[in-house]
């Protein structure tokens, strides 16, 4: 497990100005992941992540990446305004949506971004609201060729893209409705830490292109991998070797297109676990300690805060802030104050000796944390932080106060 980038002298500092929970964000950390992932694909033609804005929808966390020569895949219309917001326009950002109302596609067409359909029938229903975009690409689902993984299931069972057959029957439409600009995407599986996945992927999707463009007559300039590269959120986990994914990638790429005549399609992925997840962390305090049949730790933080361990039974690290030496022997259960019982950050996890006011630091919470945040019970989501090179921390998004939960009533 990573070592924390900040002490418990610098939290507690932070929490006198911010009080727990907040969320810290590592903008080291996070700029170092871009630069890996794109050293992965250097030798790729016009290689471009597109991270997953629903992973950390921040402004200041995309202009960061933005600045590392990375783009915003956008799945609403609030995170295409999220992404202009940070000064991304253009082809920097893909739509990447389902069940698409029509305003996201105006919205992307104002903002040249790259539409990216889930459903033939979407193509018709972008014609008719937003105008038909010079480029178009669809999601492709393998069906039973492949196989998903927890978070996103079988892809026969998935609602989302379209099958092999669709795909020439979408492609033929739009080239006959006048479109001359073509990608393909596919997106699998999510928090993969097998990186055959992502190469397999990829060899499906670079045969695609070479049968749909003899069938029908038509060049891809953009082929996007997806993203679904995991994280290792249990000490013993492994990181995904990115090398590794990039060679092999690239022996892919080359049989598929090195002698073949067609073009060779500019390669993008869409990751965002992989960019913020391990650069992001939970902090929150003990406010209560309770033993019954178990022994409870009851944080001022919930599953209103970070619902993962409740909705997927995910595992995330918890460092005990000052206590890193201690021995672990006690269990405990970490939980939050809603009235759930799966409101639960860990269960009979081993943990030094706890103490009211104790800080604990939830680690790989940087993407799929703070954006799944709600309001059951009131709870209100709490603040984001930065935190800069140099150790300063500087709030990139506020707490949510009692009037923001009000502000939306009716009195």
């Amino acid at each position: 497990m990573r070592a924390l980038p900040f002490s418990e002298a610098q939290a507690r500092a932070i929490a006198a100005r911010h009080p727990t929970p907040f969320y810290l964000y590592d903008e080291a950390g996070i700029r170092g992941a871009a630069r890996a992932l794109n050293a992965a694909f250097a030798w790729a033609p016009r290689f471009r992540e597109y991270f997953a804005v629903k992973a950390t929808p921040n402004p200041h966390i995309l202009a960061i990446l933005a600045e590392e020569g990375c783009g915003a895949d956008c799945s609403s219309l609030p995170e295409l305004l999220l992404a202009e917001r940070a000064g991304l326009a253009g082809e920097l950002l893909m739509l990447t949506s389902n069940d698409t109302p029509a305003e996201e596609f105006v919205a992307a067409r104002r903002l040249g971004a790259l539409i990216n359909l889930d459903d033939l029938g979407h193509l018709g229903y972008l014609a008719r609201h937003a105008g038909l975009p010079p480029f178009i690409s669809f999601r492709h689902n393998p069906g039973p060729l492949r196989e998903g993984n927890a978070i996103i299931g079988r892809p026969e069972e998935a609602k989302f893209g379209v099958t092999r057959a669709q795909l020439f029957e979408g492609y033929a439409a739009a080239r006959d409705l006048g479109v001359a600009r073509f990608g393909l995407h596919a997106m699998i599986v999510s928090n993969e830490l097998d990186a055959a996945s992502a190469v397999a992927t990829a060899r499906m999707l670079f045969a695609l292109v070479a049968e749909l463009s003899a069938a029908l007559g038509i060049a891809f300039e953009l082929v996007n991998l997806g993203g679904g590269i995991g994280i290792p959120y249990r000490p013993e986990d492994a990181p995904v070797d990115l090398g590794l994914v990039g060679a092999g990638v690239r022996g892919a790429y080359e049989a598929a297109f090195g002698g073949s005549g067609l073009p060779r399609p500019a390669l993008a992925m869409e990751c965002g676990r992989l960019i913020t997840g391990p650069h992001g962390y939970l902090v929150a305090a003990v406010r209560h300690l309770k033993r019954t049949y178990r022994q409870y730790a009851g944080l001022d933080a919930t599953m209103a805060n970070l619902m993962r361990p409740a909705l997927y039974g995910a595992y995330h690290h918890i460092t005990v802030l000052g206590k890193e030496g201690a021995p672990t022997s006690e269990l405990y259960d970490v939980t939050g104050s809603l009235c759930e019982n799966n409101d639960k950050f860990a269960v009979a996890r081993p943990l030094p000796a706890l103490e009211v006011g104790d800080l604990l630091a939830i680690h790989d919470a940087g993407a799929h944390g703070h954006a799944m945040g709600f309001n059951y019970n009131g709870k209100l989501r709490s603040a984001e932080l930065l935190l800069a090179a140099d150790g300063r921390a500087r709030l990139i998004r506020r707490a949510e106060t009692i009037a923001d939960y009000l502000a939306t009533l009716e009195l």
